[in-house]
């Protein structure tokens, strides 16, 4: 079986678990569990994603400036905790969380309350780090949505280079047939990571599907990643076409989707929030790529989600480049939210 997440260990399907190549140290890096140092590219990464949430880290940090931990104190950290896009319901949950470990360590350094608020919002964020499995299932199907402007299509072009480097053969689906130039974009995706692509001019996005999944089937391939059309949760009629693709994949492997991953723009705040309980109410998500955390993203989001809607997150993203997009890991983000 596939483990597309931090262990170097050898790549396994069920009944041979020798026979397929190790995973890559790039493909899936080492675990960051303590403060030990990371190898050289997630370091890399790393220092992205705090640069691209160094606004948010910035307001936090100048909260613990001061001689005294009063309830001032927790009334601007609240205040910027909000500022964050955290939420009321994981604002104060984490409120709750750090007052209880201050009187627990009997804490009175404002700086060291940075480090158990860290401490809590890894653990709030800890139910979200899940490793994305594959092999289980052959073909294992990936329907991936999203609105437009996410980064979805984008984020399946990197999805497909770190399963493709971590030994799996995977075909892709362009079943993304309402925008303009979206089978073109998944297509250079599909040369760049050496690739089949199913694909239909003006074609029904089901039947694309349908295509694909029994095509991936046949040809014995490891994954299928399907690339449904962008829409709003609002736009009732095109989420009922995401329910008729998940209803059609179902036809040609009554097993699948096995993945249902929703991508959200890191920038959209609370509206994530929105759209991750509106697809999930509609499909039945199963994981999240997170994007564009590299501009004015505040992050906090994210913990907004661990608290009301807990969807896995699988991947994180920072740019543009196909390893910009990195496996999830709770303490780091954490880290890097306050930096």
């Amino acid at each position: 079986m596939f483990s597309f997440f931090r262990k170097k260990s050898p790549i396994a399907t069920p009944g041979d678990a020798t026979a397929l190549p190790t995973v890559t140290p790039t493909a899936i890096p080492e675990p960051t569990q303590t403060a030990a140092e990371p190898p050289a590219p997630r370091q890399g990464w790393l220092d992205k994603l705090k640069a691209g949430l160094r606004k948010t880290a910035s307001s936090i940090a100048t909260v613990f400036t001061g001689t005294q931990i009063d309830d001032a104190l927790y009334e601007e950290l609240e205040t910027a905790l909000l500022m964050a896009d955290t939420g009321v319901k994981a604002t104060e949950h984490l409120l709750a969380d750090l007052k209880r470990r201050v009187k627990d360590n009997k804490t009175t350094d404002p700086m060291a309350v940075k480090v158990l608020l860290a401490g809590a919002i890894t653990d709030l964020l800890a139910p979200l780090q899940k490793s994305l499995l594959i092999g289980e299932h052959k073909p294992t199907v990936i329907m991936v949505a999203g609105v437009n402007g996410a980064g979805k299509t984008t984020s399946i072009g990197k999805l497909t280079r770190h399963l493709a480097n971590g030994g799996a053969t995977v075909l892709l689906a362009a079943a993304d047939t309402f925008r303009a130039a979206a089978r073109e974009q998944l297509a250079v995706w599909a040369d760049r990571n050496t690739v089949e692509i199913i694909t239909q001019a003006g074609g029904d996005p089901a039947a694309v599907s349908f295509d694909a999944v029994s095509a991936g089937k046949a040809r014995g391939r490891d994954v299928v990643l399907v690339d449904t059309a962008g829409r709003l949760p609002t736009q009732l009629h095109l989420m009922e076409e995401l329910k008729k693709i998940k209803r059609v994949v179902q036809k040609a492997d009554p097993s699948g989707p096995h993945e249902v991953l929703l991508v959200i723009d890191g920038n959209t705040g609370q509206n994530a929030l929105t759209q991750v309980k509106a697809f999930d109410d509609a499909l039945g998500l199963t994981g999240l790529i997170i994007t564009k955390l590299d501009g004015t993203a505040k992050g906090g989001v994210i913990c907004a989600i661990a608290r009301e809607r807990p969807v896995p997150i699988y991947f994180i993203g920072v740019g543009e480049k196909l390893e910009d997009l990195e496996t999830f890991d709770a303490s780091e983000f954490a880290q890097a939210l306050l930096n």
